[in-house]
């Protein structure tokens, strides 16, 4: 399975957890590109991941990715003015 953004955004916890360690052992570079994409903070991450040295990295980096796509979604739907259409009115 080629791991991208748009691949890890439909994955269940456990997945996305193993996804991320993949990326640590194979392809550290590509992880770092997802998470600049989504504006992950590297202060952020890195003390997280300094303040629990013995816990699963990739548990860690995957529940900093989940935060950051709630708090991208949250963002747009606080600036999405446009009303919008429920299924059951009718359409012009």
């Amino acid at each position: 399975m080629e791991i991208n953004l748009q691949s890890l955004e439909k994955l269940d916890r456990p997945s996305l957890d193993n996804a991320i360690n993949e990326l640590i052992k194979n392809d550290f570079s590509k992880l770092v590109q997802i998470l600049y994409r989504i504006d992950v903070s590297e202060a952020k991450l890195k003390n997280i991941l300094n303040s629990n040295p013995n816990e699963d990295a990739g548990k860690l980096i995957a529940q900093v990715i989940l935060d950051r796509l709630a708090a991208t979604k949250k963002a747009r739907e606080s600036f999405n003015t446009t009303p919008r259409i429920d299924d059951n009115e009718e359409r012009l």
